[in-house]
């Protein structure tokens, strides 16, 4: 894949309108400031738009499908019109199924429990553990962390060469990490797995709000992505793309809406015949605001346009690495390089502080929000950080071993409603505080590293 890094036009680029953007903070220090959501990799706020459409529903909620009444029926087309527009968004091909599901832990969830019994899984070891963890019950190979793109593709080629032909396989890859923010080679990947038979996975709920994500595109099998990172955070997600497997599986859920027929046998048991479409793993009363929400927010990034929203990000990304790269004790992980094309998540640890601790301050004393620790990536924060830390800090990093308490990084991430102002503010605090130190003393609570009172 491949991203423009050309500046953007401020006078046409401006910040998508989201949620909270009015929001003031207290500080430690007194006073209050406007705060700057600097966490878009865990949770990016909602769009104005996609809570302006789902307000506007509203008063026309009804039960989904086999309800007789205008607002049932009201609901059902919209739930329908939902999956359509999440189709257009992903480049479905005609035979696909989009799943509606709770997140993209859910959707891979899901596939784990659809892969035929006999399935072989292939998946890197830098994973988010929402992609690394469901496939337990299956034949895993854990590939070791690739140093380079190149090196990334050649590493899943002979994993590849060497599994049994004739058995189905499986390939799960993460179209953006959640930790570096690098992109991933995901047409190379996938065309390595299909020359070997396989199949591919791409978890992109870090891809998709930053890019077009498309499976035609792409050539891959299924796509995974969660609302909550898409601007659209009410409990939905989606699997997108080839239906034979999904088809041959159990429900994932057992129960109305997924059974198309429901019959007493003789011997006193049930014999239920079970849908082929996505109903069939969207058993339960389905999540109709969230899945109207997420096609929202696939409509209002489409209308934005990609080339104007992925250029006013590499104008965002720029900021940050040249402001961080003017401090000297703070490093920036990466796996691939510094010139490796990303989305705008970066992690970075600062010389002679404990991140939890350091996070804490941007939050008490400038009213920045950030994320600390590994970020549901342990093998590949470890790796990139090392096993053996050296600098205890001030305060702990959530849940580390007594022996890792410096283990952990700070991770900053942004996205279309981001602000120049927040950017900026967050490169100045990080020179003040490490030109300066805290003015404030933290102390352990809980596990989380907060202001002492």
């Amino acid at each position: 894949m491949s991203v423009s890094t050309a500046a953007a036009d401020q006078s046409v680029c401006t910040p998508l309108p989201v949620l909270g953007r009015d929001v003031t903070v207290p500080l430690v220090t007194g006073g209050e400031v406007s705060y700057a959501a600097l966490d878009y990799a865990a949770s990016a706020p909602a769009l104005q738009r996609v809570w302006d459409d789902v307000a506007a529903y509203a008063p026309y909620y009804g039960s989904v499908h086999r309800g007789a009444g205008y607002l049932s029926q009201l609901s059902t087309d919209l739930f329908e019109n939902a999956r359509k527009t999440v189709a257009e968004f992903l480049g479905c091909r005609p035979a696909d199924q989009v799943i509606f599901t709770r997140s993209t832990t859910d959707s891979l969830n899901l596939l784990a429990r659809a892969i035929p019994a006999d399935c072989e899984v292939f998946v890197f070891e830098t994973e988010h553990h929402a992609s690394l963890l469901p496939w337990q019950d299956a034949r895993v190979t854990y590939l070791d962390a690739p140093r380079t793109p190149r090196q990334a593709v050649e590493t899943l080629e002979r994993a590849l060469a060497g599994r049994d032909p004739y058995g189905p396989a499986l390939v799960c890859v993460t179209g953006a990490s959640n930790v570096t923010g690098e992109l991933w080679p995901v047409r190379e990947l996938a065309a390595a797995a299909h020359a070997h038979g396989a199949r591919i996975v791409l978890d992109a709920a870090q891809l998709a709000p930053h890019h077009p994500v498309e499976l035609r595109d792409l050539d891959v099998d299924w796509i995974a992505f969660s609302g909550h990172k898409l601007y659209a955070p009410f409990g939905s997600g989606v699997l997108a793309g080839r239906a034979d497997w999904l088809q041959a599986a159990e429900p994932y859920l057992a129960g109305g809406g997924a059974s198309r027929r429901v019959t007493r046998r003789q011997d006193g048991g049930v014999a239920v015949e079970w849908h082929e479409t996505a109903a069939r793993h969207e058993a339960g009363s389905p999540n109709v605001i969230g899945a109207y929400a997420i096609a929202s927010a696939c409509k209002a990034l489409t209308e934005a346009g990609w080339d104007t929203l992925v250029a006013r990000e590499q104008h965002l990304i720029a900021k940050v690495r040249e402001g961080l790269a003017e401090v000297p004790e703070v490093r920036v992980l990466s796996l691939f390089g510094d010139d490796a094309p990303r989305v705008g998540v970066l992690s970075f640890v600062v010389e002679g502080w404990n991140s939890s601790h350091f996070a804490a301050a941007l939050s008490a004393e400038y009213g920045i929000g950030v994320r600390d620790g590994l970020f549901c990536a342990h093998p590949l924060v470890r790796t990139l950080l090392g096993s053996d830390p050296q600098t205890q800090g001030e305060c702990g990093a959530p849940e580390a071993a007594p022996g890792e308490k410096s283990l952990n990084a700070i991770r900053v991430s942004f996205g279309a409603g981001t602000p120049d102002e927040h950017v900026e503010r967050f490169v100045n605090a990080v020179r003040e505080l490490v030109a300066e130190g805290a003015k404030w003393q933290y102390r352990t609570e809980d596990g989380r590293c907060v202001p002492a009172v």
